[in-house]
């Protein structure tokens, strides 16, 4: 039943359960009771903006903690104290991004795994593959988004849009991703939706390594970063989305600019979709000279 993705799963359940208890359709299903039971409560306007106004700051300053980013919305005339940007800062999924002491210890139950890119030379594609989450603002609520991409290429294989922070939005993108090839090693964050079980088997299954950031350091999956800092100033704060659609239909787009009509510095000016298909940087220059 876990090949079929949790929005599948909730489609199969039947309501209000008389030939089986939602309890036993739950457990059949592999589904959490909170997930049938539970109404989420929308987000007000004043806390949409601070979510949107703390987005924006953690592109510029990602060491900055719930203190500091209290502190910098209040210079900014808002009345917010710690324990609210605290909470929103939770709710958009972000924390600060220095080393802390104590904090590297996984999730319950996950196994630990080495970050296995130090050092390594990255010159192909199919290497590594990376990924990473972020928050989307809308105009009446917001969505987190996660891609996948090729380390080498930049070149973005795939990505999904959420309204939760679960697991199961990032392993329908690993499996989309793993439609086209299979990486050597795979690197993320320590999230609790890549230390998932039902994630890392996904991986172990096709033979991968697994490597993990170190806890809190963003540089460690730094391409990620820039392609979410790139889509931000270029599409997202453009914009206002009304709704999911629009946002699917705007990423989307902004995706497929991204992978083959935007030049990268870093790429010498090339595609990440002609470095992706060229098999290396090297190839792909060597293909365009001649």
């Amino acid at each position: 039943m876990r090949q079929l993705s949790r929005t599948e799963r909730l489609g199969l359940l039947v309501r209000p359960g008389r030939e089986v208890a939602v309890q036993r359709q739950c457990e059949l299903l592999d589904l959490p009771r909170s997930s049938v039971y539970y109404q989420p409560v929308p987000a007000s306007e004043e806390d949409l903006h601070l979510m949107a106004l703390l987005d924006r700051q953690y592109l510029l300053t990602p060491f900055y903690g719930s203190r500091r980013m209290a502190v910098w919305l209040q210079s900014q005339g808002y009345r917010v104290n710690r324990k609210r940007t605290q909470r929103l800062m939770a709710q958009m999924g972000i924390e600060a991004v220095y080393p802390k002491p104590s904090t590297s210890k996984p999730a319950a139950g996950a196994e630990r795994y080495p970050y296995l890119l130090r050092g390594l030379s990255i010159d192909r594609v199919g290497q590594v593959w990376a990924s990473d989450i972020t928050y989307i603002p809308m105009r009446r609520g917001f969505l987190y988004l996660v891609a996948f991409i090729d380390w080498h290429s930049r070149y973005v294989l795939s990505w999904r849009l959420s309204n939760t922070l679960d697991a199961d939005f990032c392993i329908e993108a690993l499996q989309s991703a793993l439609a086209g090839g299979t990486p050597t090693i795979f690197n993320s964050d320590q999230g609790c939706q890549y230390t998932s079980t039902a994630f890392t088997q996904v991986l172990k299954e096709q033979g991968i390594a697994i490597s993990r950031d170190g806890r809190g350091r963003c540089l460690d999956n730094v391409f990620v970063e820039r392609l979410w800092r790139s889509l931000k100033y270029e599409e997202v704060y453009l914009r206002a989305y009304e709704d999911g659609q629009e946002a699917h239909e705007r990423i989307g787009a902004y995706l497929q600019f991204f992978n083959e009509e935007r030049p990268h510095q870093s790429l010498r000016y090339q595609t990440p979709g002609a470095v992706y298909r060229a098999g290396s940087l090297a190839q792909c220059l060597e293909k365009k000279d001649n």
